[in-house]
């Protein structure tokens, strides 16, 4: 199993935005391709521009297979094109692949 753990550094005043777009249609281009999401966080104490989340593979040719459908899926391209009409809304994203100890108790 293979967990990949990715935050997004949101532009000012683009929270909602993003967040919006997670929930009212990445979700569905998720699950359409495969991608497996075990959550979604906001940071409650530190940064609040912060979108944490993470996502579960077989393992890694698992996730570069899905992965790469979600990003050339030309429906999902469209829509990324029109949410960000109003300018840029992720100025970085952060990822981890992390692998679950033998000792680690599974979500």
């Amino acid at each position: 199993m293979l967990y990949e753990l990715r935050i997004y550094e949101i532009l000012p005043g683009r929270m909602p935005v993003i967040d919006a777009r997670f929930r009212e249609h990445t979700l569905g281009f998720f699950e359409r391709h495969g991608v497996e999401v075990v959550g979604f966080w906001h940071e409650v104490v530190g940064r609040s521009d912060r979108l944490v989340y993470l996502t579960r593979f077989a393992d890694m040719a698992d996730r570069e297979r899905k992965w790469g459908s979600f990003i050339s899926d030309p429906e999902w391209l469209q829509l990324r094109a029109e949410t960000e009409a109003d300018g840029q809304i992720v100025a970085r994203i952060h990822n981890r692949f992390l692998e679950p100890t033998d000792y680690s108790p599974l979500p």
